[in-house]
């Protein structure tokens, strides 16, 4: 029977909000409508600072990315609203679609504040069932939160995701075992998950343009090339993924914070009292989610965007403000002793472990 599942087929939903940070805003300001708005960093007239979170789709119009400097978005579209943005109503609005989708499926794996997936292989049949249920999920958001969707069907997690991108917005892509191929084959190649500008360049200077391309190539070259996401990049570009929908339970690898500052500032005591202050900013994260850890990473990126990152894996799990501190410190201080301007501060903490039941270390 057409589009019927075998017991081995999965059927995976890929759910992704439009432009779900300015989505919200337009609920919130219905006068944003229509009208190219962009959420991110306050633009000064072409000389912000930050970059682009998120933009409608009006804003898309002009070339605006999200990702993209403030001051480029400026440059491309002035005339754009640019809001700094309400994560607080973000998360919010999140939580409240995330609960929803709940509702369709244990099987339930969130993927940040806009993505999720859902595996509903044991709920329906085929996958004329999958869509249905597909279309429920799309009104009940739009019903209860104004804001809509596009969502990906397909059987495993990396169709679906890329199918989820594939009409947007508010888009159905569906995509059975037998069309995978067909499917992926004129897609560019940077559709994979995990390919980006720099792995992008090095496939294109290898020939290697479409995800057709990537599958007809060499495993073992790539492997040469790229070491074993080589393979799994092939893997991926014949449509194979195994990874189950589910939870991520572990303890996240990494508690960051950056800062960029209004102007590029040489100035040693301003650096070093923002230092501080973003030092506190993470071990508040850490500590409110009762996490030791024993590596501590600083960034500093120049006027001239090179970058400077220095890490230190201390001998001893800790908690310790003064730890932190004195650490980032000691590892900031060959990046800031030349006369270079500092655009960017940042700090990460990693190697990290719940404090529950360990001696604190101070």
């Amino acid at each position: 029977m057409k589009g019927s599942c075998n017991r081995n087929t999965r059927i995976i939903l890929h759910i992704d909000m439009d432009h779900f940070f300015s989505a919200c805003e337009e609920r919130e300001h219905p006068e944003l409508k229509g009208n190219p708005v962009v959420v991110g960093a306050e633009p000064k007239q072409g000389r912000g600072r930050g970059v682009v979170k998120t933009c409608n789709y009006e804003a898309r119009e002009f070339g605006i990315q999200s990702g993209m400097p403030i001051s480029t978005a400026w440059r491309l579209c002035p005339n754009a609203i640019y809001v700094r943005g309400n994560y607080r109503l973000y998360k919010k609005v999140s939580e409240r679609i995330m609960a929803i989708l709940k509702k369709y499926s244990e099987r339930f794996q969130r993927w940040g504040l806009d993505e999720a997936f859902l595996d509903v292989s044991l709920m329906t049949k085929d996958f004329e069932e999958a869509t249905k249920l597909a279309e429920s999920i799309k009104h009940e958001i739009l019903w209860n939160e104004g804001i809509t969707c596009s969502i990906g069907i397909g059987p495993n997690k990396l169709i679906a995701k890329i199918a989820s991108g594939h009409e947007k917005p508010d888009g159905m892509t569906v995509v059975r075992e037998d069309d995978v191929e067909r499917f992926l084959a004129p897609l560019p190649v940077q559709r994979i998950v995990g390919i980006g500008e720099k792995t992008t360049a090095k496939l294109h200077g290898m020939g290697i343009k479409t995800i057709g391309d990537l599958a007809a190539f060499s495993a073992s070259i790539l492997a040469q090339k790229f070491g074993a996401m080589g393979m799994r990049y092939h893997q991926y570009a014949l449509g194979l993924s195994e990874s189950d929908v589910g939870e991520r339970r572990g303890i996240r690898k990494s508690i960051g914070h950056e800062c960029t500052f209004a102007v590029d500032t040489d100035a040693r005591d301003v650096v070093s009292r923002r230092l501080v202050d973003i030092c506190c900013k993470v071990y508040q994260r850490a500590t409110e989610k009762n996490l030791l850890f024993k590596t501590v990473t600083v960034k500093v990126r120049y006027k001239n965007f090179h970058t400077f990152t220095h890490s230190r894996t201390l001998s001893f799990f800790t908690n310790s403000s003064q730890n932190l501190r004195k650490t980032a410190e000691e590892l900031a201080q060959d990046a800031l002793s030349g006369k270079e301007k500092v655009r960017l501060l940042g700090v990460r903490v990693s190697n990290l472990k719940l404090a529950k039941g360990q001696r604190i270390l101070i």
